[in-house]
């Protein structure tokens, strides 16, 4: 194929990334749209950045070594990365190349004022912004001047801060190539950045605009705070106009400069109101053109505006897709499952094949629609009231999406004359046989799909396992079940609300739930203290468990003096939990039967910080300072007016709670015991394709959909480029949070807590499991890395049931995402420990080490001199 070094801007496009780069192909598709002014140019292609790297034979052995380091080496990085750079600069571009540069250069005149722009092949691209990441030179004059601005831009490839973000996000230097944009230079009145979505908010109906006087770089570089103008429905809806005591202008032989503005041009809007709306209906248009919100730079010049750079918003939260246009407000999954990372797309499919309640997906997440729930007046307190209770955060954002006129509009209540939809459940006896009958019920029917999926493969898998979903919901909905989760919420809650109203006693049901019986949970984390207890008597065991550096350690244990042993404790334990594992709910994330490794950790803390028969001490001490609290409580009632019927009415709630509170754990663990059996299937077909040759690697079905995965079963055929685009999107996924709610509009809503009686610099969450305690913060957000002293206080984005084991050798709990029910909350009341969810960005404000006071009664945070 003929190397094409240079090609001018109409004769590019989108599908030329490769050989013009991302802006490069922005740019010419850019030149494209009717009505769009965008300044002529050219672009030195990737053909030519190759045909100069030839001339500089060392850099195949710099770039070799660059892919070595590691991504947090910054001095090795910025030491390498300037040697590389000063290699580029230093070449001579080769004759032919800066001919072809020329013979372009003369098109526009030779002695033009040109941008000369960097454009790399893995910018701007839907999954990955690059922006600031490579240079842009103004106002260059003259060849000579052009062609080592050229230079300039292809060494900007190997910035400090481009190989940094290509190494964090698996990107190959060696893959990335640099093409530049030689452009006309605009001499602009104005200039600036519109965003076709708000960059803050996400709302895809909002555009934004930031306008300065004179070049657009006063504003990139942060010379000057710009005018803000928002713009909703061709309206300009709400202004800022900054101050502008400086601007940039181009000089006459060449290269800007930074000048005053007149002091009575300062506080004049660089735009008037209907060059704003103009400039939002352009956004519009090139918005609609590639599909995708867009990050614009544009001039005005000539009494007109010049597209000077597009590219995609890559940061913002993407919308859920519906097929309508009528207003939508999604909830979080995540944030109640706690799970916040992003889904695989087999992991997706699977939850909402077996999930209660119709779920969409976006941004690797799952969100319920919450909107008809939200429509009519009692469905609305019913949803508003239980989600409150449980994550004041998530009911605080649905009430700021509410108090918007319209958007979600209260009709009527339906006179259906029976219950309303989605009605408590009639409550039930506080009987413990009830529990005993649920679970039997779940293992009868856990065991009948062992025995059952044992013999299908092929097609006739995936139809045994649509009707094993159908199974799975059944029991899921069990009216009983229902029952008896709903029995011991309400009891939890009735002990608080009331104890607090008559005794002023906070949180009365924290001790009140300690050590109640048959809670899955719980009981996971002290049998992983028993593990302790069979490992202790033996060095060598503890020794070699120390060096574990893989999964295949197990066989290798039982080599050792007392490694039979301590063998088939870890046995006897994953025989029990092994299929649980972080982040759960998605059935591609390895199991710790699969990984027994990610266990190690946890066990190594328990040998360390705990005597033999921690765990029955354990367990014994919670249930005796139960039965204290609960007598504590009685006496104290019964001095109060009418205080034989008080505690008569207490006692029974406590009761209540203690026979059913525990069971609020186990539905979760048949979820997650039937997803093994499911990923075990699964997992058996992905080698058959390997085998044949079908799938590169077992993983691999991890990337489809369970619909598409049953169809390549079906064809023995998959689609690679499908493969490569999920991977790619799952990449791109990691850097996007996840909103608690979620609108159509594509606007993020976290809602906040309204709190004014906490000290001030105080981090303020949910208080969901009473006491103080002040102790080391230990920051870790992968179980696995989990090295815990006693009296340490773990801090942490989530914590679902496999974070059950740490839970025995810490003080207290910090989390991002949580609330009054969920897993890690019922498990920190179970263990006595004070405990503070809901701490937005506690991960980041709370540094590893620091000594921090956990608030539990209160809710709050207090970070310690």
């Amino acid at each position: 194929m003929t190397e094409q070094y240079v090609l001018d801007l109409h004769e590019v496009g989108e599908t030329h990334v490769a050989v013009v780069g991302g802006k490069g192909a922005h740019l010419g598709a850019l030149a494209r749209i009717e009505g769009i002014r965008v300044p002529g140019g050219f672009c030195v292609t990737t053909d030519a950045f190759r045909r100069a790297m030839t001339q500089a034979p060392s850099m195949a052995d710099l770039l070799e070594q660059l892919s070595r380091l590691k991504p947090d080496d910054q001095e090795a990085i910025r030491t390498l990365s300037a040697r590389i750079r000063r290699t580029i600069e230093g070449i001579a571009v080769p004759g032919d190349l800066a001919a072809a540069i020329t013979r372009a250069l003369s098109r526009l005149g030779e002695q033009a004022a040109c941008a000369v722009r960097s454009s790399a092949t893995a910018e701007d691209l839907p999954t990955a912004s690059f922006a600031g990441q490579q240079d842009t030179y103004l106002n260059v004059v003259g060849p000579t001047a052009i062609l080592r601005h050229i230079s300039r831009c292809w060494a900007s490839l190997f910035t400090e801060r481009a190989v940094t973000y290509r190494r964090r996000n698996g990107i190959d230097h060696r893959t990335v190539h640099m093409a530049v944009v030689v452009q006309r230079m605009v001499f602009p009145h104005a200039a600036g950045i519109l965003f076709t979505a708000d960059p803050v908010t996400g709302n895809r109906k909002v555009a934004t605009v930031d306008a300065g006087f004179g070049l657009g770089e006063a504003l990139v570089s942060g010379l000057v705070n710009p005018d803000v103008f928002r713009v909703r429905h061709g309206e300009v809806v709400a202004r800022t106009v900054a101050a502008k005591q400086r601007a940039v202008h181009a000089l006459p032989d060449g290269g800007t400069q930074e000048v005053a503005v007149d002091a009575q041009r300062q506080e004049q809007p660089a735009l008037t109101d209907a060059q704003v709306v103009q400039l939002a209906h352009i956004g519009r248009r090139i918005e609609e053109h590639f599909g995708a919100p867009q990050d614009i730079e544009w001039c005005l010049a000539d009494g007109g505006f010049h597209i000077v750079q597009s590219r995609p918003i890559t940061t913002l939260f993407p919308v859920p897709e519906t097929g309508d246009q009528e207003n939508h407000v999604y909830v979080s999954v995540g944030h109640q499952q706690m799970m916040t990372d992003p889904m695989k797309p087999l992991g997706l499919s699977m939850w909402k094949l077996t999930a209660m309640a119709p779920m969409t997906e976006a941004g690797g997440r799952l969100f319920v629609d919450a909107t008809r729930a939200l429509a009519t007046p009692a469905s609305r307190a019913g949803l508003l009231d239980l989600v409150g209770r449980g994550d004041p955060l998530t009911r605080d954002a649905l009430e700021t999406v509410l108090d918007r006129d319209g958007f979600v509009p209260l009709l009527p209540e339906p006179d259906s004359g029976g219950p309303p939809a989605g009605a408590a459940p009639a409550p039930i006896e506080t009987d413990p046989a009830i529990v005993t009958l649920l679970i039997e019920r779940s293992q009868e029917s856990l065991a009948a799909l062992r025995r059952d999926i044992g013999t299908k493969t092929g097609p006739a898998l995936f139809d045994f396992l649509l009707e094993a979903f159908e199974e799975h919901k059944r029991v899921l909905s069990d009216p009983l079940s229902l029952q008896a989760i709903r029995a011991g919420m309400e009891a939890t809650w009735w002990l608080n609300d009331t104890l607090h109203e008559w005794l002023g006693e906070k949180n009365a049901a924290d001790t009140l739930t300690l050590s109640a019986p048959g809670n899955v949970t719980s009981e996971m984390g002290l049998a992983l203290l028993d593990v302790a207890d069979a490992i202790r008597p033996h060095p060598e065991v503890v020794a070699f468990l120390q060096d574990v550096e893989d999964d295949g350690f197990l066989d290798e244990l039982a080599k050792l003096t007392g490694g039979p042993e301590a063998r088939d404790a870890i046995e006897t334990y994953l025989d029990r939990y092994g299929m649980r594992c972080a982040g759960e709910i998605d059935i591609t994330r390895p199991r710790w039967r699969e990984r027994p490794g990610a266990l190690v950790p946890a066990i190594l803390d328990n040998v360390r910080n705990f005597e033999p028969g921690a765990a029955q001490r354990r367990f014994e001490q919670g249930l005796r300072e139960a039965r204290e609290k609960e007598q504590d409580v009685l006496t104290r009632l019964r001095a109060l007016p009418d205080g034989e019927s008080k505690a008569d009415e207490t006692k029974r709630m406590i009761d209540r709670v203690r026979t059913f509170i525990g069971y609020r754990e186990y539905p979760k663990y048949g979820i997650v015991s039937r997803y093994f059996v499911y990923k075990q299937a699964l997992s058996e077909e992905a080698e058959r394709l390997v085998r044949a040759d079908v799938l590169g690697e077992r993983e691999d079905i991890f990337y489809l959909t369970f619909q598409e995965l049953q169809g390549v079963v079906s064809s023995n055929r998959v689609d690679d480029e499908l493969l490569q685009r999920r991977k790619d999107a799952f990449r791109s996924y990691h850097s996007l949070t996840p909103p608690r709610v979620l609108t159509s509009d594509g606007e993020t809503v976290n809602g906040a807590y309204r709190r004014d009686d906490v000290p001030d610099g105080a981090l303020i969450g949910l208080p969901v499991s009473g006491g103080t305690i002040e102790g080391r913060a230990r920051v870790i957000l992968d179980m696995a890395q989990a090295d815990l002293e006693a009296g340490d206080i773990l801090v942490t984005a989530y914590t679902d049931p496999s974070w059950s084991p740490v839970f025995v050798g810490i003080a207290g709990l910090v989390t991002e995402v949580g609330g009054l029910m969920t897993h890690g909350a019922v498990i920190a009341r179970e263990y006595g420990l004070p405990a503070v969810v809901g701490v937005d960005h506690a991960t980041r404000l709370i540094r590893d080490g620091q000594r921090i006071r956990v608030h539990g009664t209160d809710g709050y945070v207090e970070i310690l001199p």
